[in-house]
């Protein structure tokens, strides 16, 4: 069912031009359907904060349970901005004294990017354990993506996320090995996630945590597990939300820092992305660039015009499925007119009644 378009935020009139079905407030009024509200927390920065939204937009009004998605980013004082950044938030997102004020049904929290190993000492950590404890007392689910996955597995279990030898990057085949939740109704056995990160948690480190795995690679790489009742909170720890483009972006990111020395070998390619024409094009950019003394070392020439209509997204329908049924456990739950985090009739350490 369709998003509504609460506020001026660009990303609703760009996902009107994608074809999904936007709602003005005026016209929402008048639909005798269940509204669901969804706040966003987006921790990504400057550059990726708008296309970010987009996606998570994207993944909610294209889900099919029987309501309208409201849907409210909000982001963290303590993250850097430019000011421009800065303004563009002041302007369209809310500010988590409202969020709390008004309440919500479901929170998404995204990654971030983060200087150093260590997650505690970086500036937003506080601030973000008072969302997500707040979130644990007064939202139905809250689903975090990648980075915001370590945080809860490191301040609410214990588990600290652990330093890779190399970057987990591309796109990897993952199994359900438990099919039996109703996040994974009706969704493929075996599918494609995107995982972009130097740092992991392990299955043992799930485990310990009494946590229940769904889906996992067959390396071990656990992409999607839920907390021990079953929905309070749901882990990505891959990037399900990603564009088709997503993963190209980020090697030119990379190419970038390489140049500007923050690299000192240049990148790989993401596993299981580009095909035999592609890589052949980046290839020949990167012989051309930089290692036939042409001391032509920047990004003009960079071949993304050549290669982003090429690409393959074998990732996006099921992490579609997975969105809906989540927002369909939620409207079961919250299905009410009290938005309230469980009903008084619904066991809150098992609304599922998982067993």
């Amino acid at each position: 069912m369709p998003l509504v378009a609460h506020n001026q935020l660009p990303s609703f009139n760009r996902l009107r031009g994608e074809g999904i079905r936007v709602l003005e407030p005026d016209f929402a009024l008048h639909q005798d359907i269940r509204e669901l509200h969804i706040g966003l927390l987006n921790m990504m920065p400057d550059a990726a904060l708008a296309a970010t939204e987009r996606q998570f937009f994207r993944l909610v009004g294209e889900s099919n349970p029987i309501a309208q998605f409201y849907v409210h980013p909000f982001t963290l004082n303590e993250l850097p901005r430019s000011a421009q950044a800065q303004a563009y938030i002041d302007q369209y997102y809310e500010t988590f004294d409202s969020i709390r004020e008004h309440g919500l049904d479901a929170l998404i929290v995204t990654g971030a990017n983060v200087i150093g190993p260590e997650l505690s000492t970086q500036p937003f950590w506080k601030p973000l354990i008072e969302v997500f404890d707040w979130a644990h007392e007064n939202v139905t689910s809250t689903l975090c993506s990648c980075l915001a996955t370590h945080a809860v597995l490191e301040f609410r279990y214990g588990q600290k996320r652990k330093p890779q030898p190399e970057k987990i990057w591309g796109v990897y085949p993952h199994n359900l090995v438990d099919k039996t939740h109703p996040l994974v109704t009706d969704i493929n056995t075996r599918f494609d996630v995107v995982h972009s990160r130097w740092n992991a948690v392990t299955r043992e480190q799930f485990d310990a945590a009494g946590l229940r795995v769904l889906a996992e690679t067959d390396t071990g790489y656990v992409h999607l597990a839920t907390s021990g009742d079953g929905l309070r909170t749901i882990f990505f720890q891959g990037h399900p939300e990603y564009d088709t483009i997503s993963l190209l972006k980020e090697y030119k990111r990379e190419i970038a820092l390489f140049m500007d020395s923050q690299r000192s070998e240049y990148p790989p390619f993401p596993e299981n992305y580009f095909e035999t024409f592609e890589k052949a094009i980046l290839n020949e950019y990167r012989w051309r660039s930089f290692n036939n003394n042409s001391g032509v070392k920047n990004l003009e020439n960079f071949p993304e015009r050549l290669i982003k209509y090429r690409l393959d997204n074998t990732w996006h329908d099921t992490a579609g499925e997975v969105v809906g049924n989540w927002m369909g456990l939620i409207y079961q739950v919250t299905n009410t007119d009290r938005r309230i985090p469980f009903m008084d009739d619904v066991d809150p350490d098992n609304p599922l009644g998982l067993k």
